[in-house]
């Protein structure tokens, strides 16, 4: 497994999602990810799961300095002291002393950024975080987080897949050596039976699924968190790192259409582009 440096951590490439995933079921899929050697897991506050992420990893035998563990404040909880009481709350909940990375869910659209940035960083400064990042931010944002008010953000955290550009927000993080965190890698299961990556699949005895997430893992600067429960869908995730796609494969993927935001919560920021 490969990692992308960023503010003083080693983030593990591929990752383990776990929206929509709770109780046993949850505890079940982190316990054998672990098992088959995920190192990076990745929950929030609004999964509800972090309890049962937090007693998974408990009981794993992995030592606790070779887990990458995200997770994300909600975007009502922004007031300096709730985002304290946030962290407190999954804290207690993972049954850990500190997380490796924190993340601003969602952005509000009456934020104070520089009061976010500044209680984040101190958490930072307290040993409770090890890094801290943001998600779902438009260049905008990036632009007024970064420029402007200089937090030193480890990560954007955005959907990101075949089917959508996400180029100029990719080409802004990569000029300030900011990874991008690709959620949703497989549009939501949309790529299982899609038929042109299906077609590349056939060629490297691979599946759609694969094929996708190689894409986005062969780019400068991308991680990718794909949920997956089932241990033979975790272990097929990992296969994937074993593909080496062709010149071809980039030019049929690239032709894809680029134009599907399938995330779309009312309270979502106004996007930079058509998608």
């Amino acid at each position: 497994m490969t990692h992308l440096l960023t503010q003083g951590i080693r983030l593990p490439r591929l990752g383990l999602g776990t929206f929509r995933v709770q109780g046993d079921a949850c505890r079940a899929a982190v316990e054998s990810g672990l098992a088959l050697g995920y190192r990076h897991i990745d929950t929030a506050e609004m999964y509800g799961n972090e309890d049962a992420v937090g007693a998974a990893i408990a009981t794993s035998g992995v030592p606790r300095d070779d887990l990458h563990v995200t997770t994300k404040v909600w975007h009502d909880h922004l007031t300096p002291d709730a985002i304290r009481s946030a962290l407190d709350a999954s804290l207690h909940k993972l049954r850990l002393d500190h997380v490796d990375l924190y993340l601003v869910h969602w952005p509000a659209r009456d934020m104070n950024l520089p009061a976010i940035f500044e209680t984040l960083q101190r958490l930072r400064d307290e040993g409770r975080v090890r890094a801290i990042g943001v998600c779902n931010f438009t260049l905008a944002l990036l632009r007024q987080s970064v420029d402007d008010i200089g937090a030193p953000i480890a990560c954007n955290q955005i959907e990101y897949h075949v089917l959508i550009d996400q180029a100029p927000v990719l080409a802004y993080l990569r000029a300030r050596s900011i990874p991008l965190v690709a959620y949703a890698p497989l549009a939501q299961g949309r790529l299982a039976e899609h038929p042109e990556l299906q077609a590349i699949a056939d060629k490297h005895g691979a599946t759609p699924a694969q094929v996708a997430l190689k894409w986005l893992l062969d780019q400068d600067g991308v991680a990718a968190i794909p949920k997956a429960q089932r241990p033979q869908s975790q272990q097929a995730n990992l296969d994937a790192l074993k593909i080496s796609l062709d010149d071809h494969d980039r030019r049929v993927i690239a032709a894809l259409p680029k134009d599907q935001r399938f995330v779309r919560p009312a309270f979502a920021p106004v996007w930079d582009t058509a998608v």
